[in-house]
């Protein structure tokens, strides 16, 4: 005669060792991607202060070479002889936005040099972070300008200032040209 054995239902419970290994793959994997995807969201941030002082750098050299040697418009400094470069423009928002990305009020970039320089930082409607100036100077056979942007990004008071420089040379064949490099202060703030 045939027996069958009785059947037993066992349960399995998960061993301390499997519960540590399942542990130390989760947090091998957040150990990796956790960092990564700060850095990302914290570059994207910084993408508008460099995106948008390429953009005014390049305007600005190309607004100095459109009026080389040419009288100055209304409210812009010249030198005989070198590129001219728009005047001067406070920071525009006054005030950085302070934690946030915020959407400036209509006419906020209507003034002469951001007209002249074809420039705003985002589309209308659009939120952005970072305010930005724009700085020049006349002396005898040289012209120059800064254009530089400044964010609160945390709202902890500490501001990220982002800054390039551009001049012109009275008898440079290349007329205005942008220095090369961008100087960066408290980018992680």
């Amino acid at each position: 005669m045939v027996r069958s054995a009785p059947s037993r239902v066992r349960s399995r419970r998960v061993a301390v060792v499997e519960l540590a290994v399942g542990f130390s793959l989760v947090g091998s994997l957040l150990a990796v991607a956790v960092p990564t995807f700060v850095r990302e969201v914290h570059a994207s941030r910084l993408v508008e202060p460099a995106d948008g002082l390429k953009r005014l750098g390049a305007s600005a050299v190309a607004y100095g070479q459109a009026h080389r040697d040419l009288s100055p418009a209304p409210g812009a400094q010249a030198t005989a002889g070198a590129a001219f470069f728009p005047a001067s423009a406070a920071l525009t928002p006054s005030q950085p936005p302070r934690g946030k990305c915020e959407v400036d009020p209509p006419g906020t970039w209507d003034g002469p040099t951001w007209t002249a320089l074809a420039f705003r930082p985002a589309p209308p409607d659009v939120p952005h972070c970072f305010a930005f100036a724009f700085d020049s100077a006349a002396s005898p056979g040289l012209a120059t300008f800064r254009a530089h942007a400044h964010a609160d990004l945390d709202g902890d008071g500490i501001p990220s200032t982002f800054e390039v420089t551009g001049r012109a040379v009275s008898g440079d064949p290349r007329g205005a040209v942008l220095d090369p490099g961008m100087f960066v202060e408290s980018e992680a703030e």
